[in-house]
């Protein structure tokens, strides 16, 4: 009977092993497809070209069946670039196109992505049973971490029930051939189920505290509804407005400031009619584009009129935007020290903020995700009158006593120093 309740006891401990082992390896295997997501379904596609090429079959492409050359690609495609004849081609065919850096992403994460692309592909170029290619890559690309994490939940509460008929039916046999047996114990009084469940529990909850203290402050995809409808994709999109026009500041000072709305005046004084494509917020509601620019207007008592035009200052107020990217008060970022000195583009930090209609924010902008930048981001010395102090490295990179593939990053000028984002 012991022995017999030692057996049942070791395999239900086995089978909660296995159910946690198998929900992290279910996570695991969708781990490229959501990077590939999050991160570059905004210009590539599997098997059709977008603002970048198709990523189909990348590893029998140009230098990148070196996975060290690809991850170097990926991290800093302008520094990579540099001395690479095949990236710099590949730039004149997209038409001037840069890739958006990433360097935040581990080489894993990369091999990954690179991974489900393969198989996405694969599923796509050969479909089974002569259905649509489209149709099957679907089926392929299926998330079913849901279904298996239910499966698994099913599988466990019949285990335990089963655990729990078998114990009875054992008790009526010895009963029924005379054998003396003490009365089964209910798994939700029975100690040990008791201590693995709290166990389980305790490392479920420990695992989630943590992230969520982890992401406390991080907003990242944060997307709120702003007072007035501004698309960077017209501005800066389509009508190709400068980001320096509105965000003046930028290459200045510490804030990129936010433009007035004497700047949006500028043009809407003459511009008083939205008459570009169709716009739409996050959620799929239809934008009127006419009736935001006399949101303008009415914010700074402006009347438009056919011989003139008239201003009432007494109606006029500020336009009370909802802030988006907001670093702790302990932390010290100045735009122009990347943006002038560094040579940063806006996309690094804010995402292709050109093909945005509604703002969110892009990038977690955590302490580890800046280490990281200034880890592999390349100081771009030439003709940068910033660096000039650091001629010594000019020297040695022309003297090979540099590796020239490696280059010069920003930690090995004081990039990872406390004191240069803490106070």
């Amino acid at each position: 009977m012991t022995h017999s309740r030692r057996t049942a006891k070791t395999s239900f401990l086995s089978f909660l092993l296995l159910f946690v082992f198998s929900f992290n390896n279910i996570g695991n295997a969708q781990d490229g497809k959501k990077i590939f997501v999050d991160n570059c379904a905004s210009c590539h596609a599997v098997n059709k070209k977008l603002t970048g090429p198709a990523l189909a079959g990348v590893r029998e492409r140009g230098p990148w069946a070196d996975p060290a050359k690809l991850h170097a690609w990926v991290h800093n495609p302008a520094g990579f670039m540099a001395g690479d004849p095949y990236t710099q081609g590949l730039k004149v065919e997209m038409g001037g196109a840069m890739m958006t850096p990433f360097p935040n992403l581990s080489d894993k994460e990369i091999d990954a992505v690179v991974d489900y692309v393969e198989k996405a592909g694969k599923a796509t170029a050969n479909p089974v049973n002569g259905a649509p290619a489209t149709q099957q890559a679907g089926k392929e690309d299926g998330d079913n971490t849901l279904l298996f994490g239910i499966l698994t939940l099913l599988l466990a509460v019949i285990s335990l029930i089963l655990l729990q008929v078998n114990s009875n039916l054992k008790k009526l046999a010895d009963d029924k051939e005379g054998e003396r047996r003490d009365e089964p114990i209910p798994f939700w009084r029975n100690k040990a189920y008791i201590a693995v469940i709290t166990v389980i529990l305790f490392l479920l909850g420990g695992y989630w505290v943590v992230e969520g203290a982890i992401g406390l402050g991080r907003t990242r995809d944060y997307q709120p509804v702003q007072p007035i409808f501004y698309s960077h994709k017209v501005h800066a999109g389509v009508n190709q407005i400068s980001c320096l026009y509105c965000h003046n500041g930028t290459e200045q000072g510490k804030q990129a400031n936010i433009p007035s709305l004497n700047v949006c005046m500028n043009c809407h004084m003459a511009i008083n009619e939205y008459k570009g494509a169709q716009l739409y917020r996050a959620d799929g509601e239809e934008v009127n584009g006419t009736a935001e620019i006399e949101k303008i207007y009415k914010y700074v008592g402006f009347t438009p009129g056919k011989n003139a035009n008239t201003w009432n200052m007494e109606n006029a107020k500020p336009v009370e935007w909802v802030r988006i990217h907001s670093l702790p008060d302990h932390v010290y970022f100045n735009h122009s020290q990347h943006v002038k000195a560094g040579k940063v583009q806006c996309q690094t930090c804010h995402g292709e903020i050109q093909k945005m209609d509604e703002v969110k924010q892009f990038a977690e902008l955590s302490m580890g995700w800046c280490v990281n930048c200034h880890r592999e981001t390349k100081v771009q010395f030439k003709s940068n009158g910033f660096y000039s102090i650091y001629e010594k490295y000019h020297d040695d990179l022309k003297n090979g006593r540099i590796d020239t593939s490696k280059g010069i990053t920003v930690e090995k000028i004081g990039g990872t120093e406390c004191q240069k984002c803490h106070y």
